[in-house]
């Protein structure tokens, strides 16, 4: 569940978060929606692929985390597995308001009230993982300014995501993904509703095409997101390492 509010001293100064548990978010998603600023980091285990919303149709940038729904093959008993934990993750439990304030540009940032990692009862927390989102004198605490950093780069994705995606779009890149996949119980699924970049069109652009590609610093996220398909194998052995160990 959500419940957002925004975030004012007054009301939480006492307001605690148990980091040991923002990766919970994620336990029951296999897909996390990714921004271009962090594709390398992605990529190294993921594979990248676009994905149209169910509300509005338009496409996103997202990395594969399961073959099923509610799949995360990168989460075990509510902690993240993974080298590198995408910026949607580490940004739990805060959010970006959808009205922004009376400062132009400014934006609300809010709280899920909702979430596991509210602290609830100090005694039944790792002491070592809580942090305090205020001083005592009031002022935005360390963890509490990483998190609005952390904010910012994805309010600053999105604008380059969007560019991206056109850009991909207007070049005619993007093709439908199909895979099937059959695992080691000879269970079978088939990747469906997923798109990615098309090597062969982005070899067929001529040189200027490229060089505006280069100039918009867009052409390595471009291959980065073909590369990252290679993914694909890592995670089929990772659900082939769960179901063998649940057999076991």
């Amino acid at each position: 569940m959500t419940n957002l509010v925004a975030i004012n001293y007054g009301a939480h100064k006492h307001l605690k978060i148990d980091t040991a548990k923002t990766q919970e978010h994620s336990a029951t998603q296999n897909m996390l929606p990714v921004v271009v600023a962090e594709f390398s980091q992605v990529s190294v285990q993921h594979p990248i692929v676009l994905a149209k919303s169910g509300e509005t149709g338009e496409f996103t940038l997202t990395a594969l985390l399961g073959f099923e729904q509610h799949e995360n093959l990168f989460s075990k008993d509510g902690q993240w597995q993974g080298v590198y934990i995408p910026l949607q993750l580490q940004r739990q439990p805060f959010f970006v308001g959808d009205i922004q304030t009376e400062v132009a540009g400014d934006y609300a940032v809010c709280i899920n009230l909702d979430s596991p990692s509210i602290v609830r009862d100090l005694a039944q927390n790792n002491v070592n993982d809580i942090q305090i989102l205020f001083t005592e004198s009031g002022e935005d605490s360390d963890y509490f300014v990483k998190m609005k950093q952390c904010l910012g780069y994805l309010l600053q994705g999105e604008i380059e995501n969007k560019a991206l995606i056109d850009t991909l779009l207007a070049l005619n890149l993007v093709q439908p993904l199909s895979l099937d996949v059959t695992f080691c119980n000879k269970q079978s699924s088939r990747l469906n509703g997923l798109y990615t970049v098309s090597e062969e069109k982005v070899a067929a652009l001529d040189p200027e095409q490229i060089g505006r590609l280069h100039k918009a610093q867009q052409l390595k996220p471009i291959y980065t997101m073909i590369n990252s398909l290679g993914q694909l194998y890592p995670l089929i052995e990772r659900k082939n390492q769960q179901l063998v160990s649940v057999n076991d």
